[in-house]
């Protein structure tokens, strides 16, 4: 156990350390190739900000995912583990092509859907994806939904300084405490594994947040939100696995929605209020929750420390509720979440909001 604390520290110090030291010379490799964000309407910055930050952060990931492995003379890179990190490489590139040269919305997609389906079919047996939901057609849209929803949802919410990079560490840890308390002397190998990739991805996203938070030295770009999304989308099939598994009901499926319901509701009030105006969704625009909540009290740092907050309570409430181990309890705290979110939404639906000429109603 002692041997244990000592891994889950060096693992976590050392991806913070990373990329904490690693972001200043990507800033200035960005900066040298013009890799860079140049202000519009629809954009919260005044001057052109470096966008390599997705690959500062995804670098320390996977070479920490690396060093967790060949550690242990008990892991290996297997099946899983190398189709994990190929899905990590491929949406890296995807979003790096779209930050630098742009990319039809239906071309990503396609590369989306590509990630989602390396994960899913690197890390689950056909038989294992029968049992999830009783039949692969069924098991199979719904977690290829889920990947790609989330990889767009964290794309849409990556809108302000600080955001999601600090969101992220805090899932990161919310998985980590996840693998901690669902750890038993059958599993306990698996589990430390992925403590040890949660902490990766905790570090990483907390070591990079320095220079993202406002005012921001460096974007995350779509290689980072993507690669953001990817990571907490796998790791909730993942949890929602061992926690069906952990109490023997499928209704615990549902705690990764619970853990990850801040960008659900994000990515789900952007679409209902730009569909009911008559609005693009996909094309970036000021009207994220976010932006309404920064309207009301002028200040992004307040902004971030209100969605850092909420993030916090979600995270706690998730854990608390595994480890109670309450179906019932689980619905009804989705539930009150749920409810939470549609009062506040229309509270902020009330927000005045900037709308640029890409957001403008169809003719």
């Amino acid at each position: 156990m002692d041997f244990r604390i000592y891994e889950y520290l060096s693992v976590f110090i050392m991806s913070w350390l990373f990329v904490y030291g690693l972001t200043p010379f990507i800033i200035k490799l960005a900066n040298k190739i013009n890799f860079v964000d140049k202000p519009e309407a629809r954009k919260m910055h005044l001057k052109s900000v470096p966008l390599l930050g997705g690959l500062s952060v995804a670098l320390g990931f996977v070479l920490l995912c690396v060093y967790d492995v060949a550690i242990s003379p008990g892991r290996f890179f297997d099946r899983p583990m190398l189709g994990y990190l190929a899905g990590t490489v491929l949406i890296v590139l995807i979003g790096l092509i779209d930050d630098k040269r742009g990319m039809l919305p239906l071309i990503k997609l396609v590369g989306q859907f590509a990630v989602a389906f390396t994960f899913i079919l690197t890390n689950f047996t056909l038989d294992e994806l029968r049992m999830m939901f009783g039949s692969i057609f069924i098991t199979l849209p719904i977690l290829l939904l889920w990947m790609v929803g989330l990889m767009n949802a964290l794309n849409f919410l990556d809108n302000m300084d600080g955001i999601i990079s600090g969101m992220a560490g805090i899932l990161g840890l919310g998985f980590f405490a996840f693998a901690l308390t669902n750890t038993t002397s059958a599993n306990q190998e698996a589990m430390a594994l992925i403590a040890l990739i949660s902490l990766s991805f905790a570090g990483s996203t907390i070591g990079f947040l320095p220079y993202n938070f406002n005012p921001a030295k460096i974007f995350l770009g779509d290689a980072g939100s993507m690669f953001i999304g990817y990571f907490l989308s796998s790791m909730g099939i993942l949890m929602a696995r061992y926690a069906g598994i952990r109490h023997g009901s499928r209704f615990f499926y549902l705690l990764p929605v619970l853990l990850l319901s801040y960008a659900i509701f994000d990515i789900s009030l952007v679409s209902y209020t730009r569909r009911r105006d008559g609005r693009h969704v996909m094309q970036g625009g000021k009207d994220h929750s976010t932006h309404r909540i920064n309207n009301v009290l002028n200040s992004v740092k307040v902004t971030a420390a209100i969605i850092y907050t909420i993030n916090i309570l979600i995270a706690l409430t998730s854990i608390i509720i595994f480890m109670i181990g309450s179906m019932e309890l689980l619905i009804i705290t989705i539930m009150l979440f749920a409810a939470f979110f549609l009062i506040f939404g229309r509270k902020l639906d009330q927000v005045p909001i900037v709308i640029p000429d890409n957001q403008r109603k169809h003719k």
